[in-house]
């Protein structure tokens, strides 16, 4: 498996992308969605990967550099990656770049019941934190966050 850095205008991310968007809207009411567009994924500031495994997506992830931390966005894996490394994989090379960046903390916003994302991030490392940024606090979101 490879990480490597991502162009979420391909047609298969963009898939991968989508696929990712509806589970989210299937799940959570459209306020509570904090996703990003795929445009807003292709700006200087969002730094965005995917795993492989030769031709075959695995998932994505991105940071998005905010100020001094960054923010944890679109992790996704596909069904039969899950379970199998590419979501830790991912996190550890959006770390990477993180620090790369220089940015002191990364952050993220997630569901409250995706369970399988908890574990992912407190494996890493992150803690439950408040709001931060332009979110407030809602039913449906735990936020987490990981000095650097």
């Amino acid at each position: 498996m490879i990480v490597e850095r991502g162009d979420p205008r391909d047609p298969k991310v963009t898939a991968l992308l989508q696929a990712s968007h509806a589970l989210m809207e299937s799940l959570f009411p459209p306020e509570e969605n904090h996703y990003l567009s795929i445009d807003a994924l292709c700006v200087p500031e969002v730094h965005f990967f995917v795993a492989r495994d030769d031709d075959t997506l695995l998932g994505c992830g991105a940071v998005k550099q905010i100020g001094t931390y960054g923010e944890l966005k679109s992790m996704f894996t596909t069904e039969a990656a899950r379970g199998k490394g590419a979501a830790s994989a991912i996190l550890t090379h959006i770390e990477q770049k993180a620090r790369d960046l220089g940015l002191s903390t990364l952050k993220l916003e997630t569901g409250n019941i995706l369970d399988a994302a908890h574990r992912l991030y407190a494996k890493h490392g992150f803690t439950p934190c408040g709001p931060f940024g332009n979110y407030t606090a809602n039913e449906t979101s735990v936020f987490m966050q990981k000095p650097l």
